[in-house]
C-alpha cells in the first residue's frame, strides 16, 4: 500500500506513560497516579512495530510522544532513538519541561529528537503552583532554555487560556517567547475530565485572544494546512521582532474535517479522536518481531532427515523434505490476519472524527495523551 499511500499522511500521538509530577487542573484529578511506571505501559518494542506498520502502510510522517510527562518513562531517550532511525520526517515530543535541564534535552537531541513541545500556562510563580499543584516555574523555563541550547528547533510552547486565572498574561507570554525564538500556542480548554469542573467560567475562545493581541502584534495569517491543529500566524511587535504564533481551537474553530490524527495511549488503546469513547486495544494485534520472523527459518529445498533445523526434532521432517516452507506459510497467513486486523482498527479511529459529537468528558487528558 506504499506506493499508493494517501496524500494527506497520517500523525501518530503517542503517549508513553500516563505519570506526571505536576497535576495541572485541566489535565489529571487531584492527588493522581504518582505511583512508579504502571506494568500495563506499552513495551517500546510494541510500539515500534506500530509505527512500522503505519509508515508502511500509510505513509507515515509525524511521531509525537506525549505522556503524561514523557520524560518520566525510563529509557526515553532509547525510544526516541529507535523511531529516529525509521526516518520519520517529524518527531517530536511534548513535556512540562522540569527535566529537560538535567542533560536530558541534549540526549533527546542526540537521539534524534527534531523539535519539542513545551506546557507553559503562566510566567509568574505563584499562577503557575496554583495551576500544576506544586510546580516550579523556573525549572520549566530553564528546561526550555537547555532545549533551545541542545538545538531543538523549534520549541513550541503551549498555553492553555483560562478565564480570571492566565488571560491576562497572554501578550507577555508571547512577548517572552518570540524574545527568545521560540513560537507560541495559546490553546482553548476542552471539557474532557478535570477541566469540567469549571470549564463554562475559565473557557475562553481563541477569538477573544486573538483580539487581545491584535494592539500589541501585528498579525498576519500564514497559510493553513488542512487538518492541523493550529492555526498560524506571524506576529511582529511594535520594536520589529517577530515570530509564530498559533491558535489551537478545538471548541470555537474544530479541525475535524481533514483530520488525520491518531492517538495511541500509554496502555495500547487506539483512538481517532478525543470525543471517540474507548478506542480498540490493539495491543494484542502487536508482537514485536512477528513481521521479521520469516527470515530467522531455515531456506533449503533438500532438507534430509539427517540435517535438522534446531528445534525441531526427528518426527518434524517429513522424509526427503523439509518442514521450513508449511512453517513460512504459516507464519504468512497469521501475519497476514494480524496486519489486516491493524487496518481494520486505524480505519475504524480514522472514521470517528468529532464532526459535532460531544467530548468524551469522562476521561482526564492525563490518561490520553494532551
Amino acid at each position: 500500500m506504499q506506493a499508493n499511500a494517501p496524500a494527506a499522511a497520517l500523525s501518530l500521538r503517542i503517549s508513553v506513560t500516563g505519570r506526571c509530577q505536576l497535576r495541572c487542573r485541566y489535565c489529571a484529578p487531584a492527588g493522581g497516579d504518582r505511583e512508579p511506571l504502571r506494568a500495563d505501559a506499552l513495551a517500546f518494542d510494541e510500539i515500534l512495530e506500530f509505527v512500522r506498520i503505519l509508515k508502511r502502510r500509510y505513509g507515515l510522517r509525524k511521531v509525537h510522544l506525549t505522556g503524561g510527562e514523557p520524560l518520566l518513562r525510563p529509557g526515553i531517550a532509547r525510544l526516541v532513538r529507535m523511531l529516529a532511525e525509521e526516518g520519520l520526517a517529524d518527531l517530536a515530543l511534548t513535556t512540562n519541561g522540569h527535566r529537560l535541564a538535567r542533560l536530558t534535552a541534549g540526549d533527546l537531541r542526540r537521539a534524534g529528537l527534531r523539535r519539542i513541545n513545551v506546557s507553559l500556562d503562566s510566567l509568574h510563580p505563584q499562577t503557575y503552583r496554583r495551576l500544576t499543584c506544586g510546580g516550579d516555574v523556573a525549572r520549566a523555563v530553564a528546561g526550555i532554555e537547555a532545549a533551545l541550547l541542545a538545538g531543538l528547533e523549534p520549541v513550541k510552547l503551549n498555553m492553555v487560556v483560562l478565564r480570571g486565572i492566565n488571560e491576562h498574561e497572554v501578550v507577555d507570554m508571547v512577548r517572552w517567547g518570540l524574545e527568545r525564538g521560540c513560537q507560541v500556542r495559546l490553546l482553548e480548554l476542552m471539557p474532557i475530565g478535570a477541566a469540567q469542573r469549571d470549564f463554562a467560567e475559565r473557557f475562553v475562545p481563541s477569538a477573544e485572544v486573538q483580539e487581545q493581541l491584535a494592539a500589541p502584534f501585528r498579525l498576519r495569517p500564514l497559510p493553513y494546512e488542512p487538518g492541523a491543529s493550529s492555526r498560524n500566524f506571524l506576529a511582529r511587535s511594535a520594536s520589529g521582532r517577530a515570530g509564530i504564533i498559533g491558535f489551537i481551537s478545538p471548541c470555537s474553530n474544530a479541525f475535524c474535517d481533514h483530520c488525520r490524527r491518531l492517538r495511541l495511549t500509554a496502555d495500547g488503546r487506539l483512538l481517532g479522536c478525543l470525543a471517540q469513547p474507548q478506542g480498540a486495544d490493539i495491543r494484542g494485534l502487536l508482537a514485536p518481531g512477528a513481521a521479521g520472523q520469516e527470515a530467522l527459518l531455515p531456506n533449503c529445498r533438500s532438507c534430509k532427515v539427517g540435517a535438522l533445523h534446531p528445534p525441531f526434532s526427528r518426527q518434524d521432517v517429513n522424509i526427503g523434505g523439509c518442514i521450513a516452507p508449511t512453517l513460512r506459510i504459516g507464519q504468512q497467513a497469521q501475519e497476514t490476519r494480524r496486519a489486516n486486523a491493524l487496518v481494520r482498527a486505524v480505519e475504524e479511529a480514522l472514521s470517528f472524527k468529532r464532526s459535532g459529537r460531544r467530548f468524551a468528558e469522562q476521561r482526564h487528558m492525563i490518561s490520553i495523551g494532551g
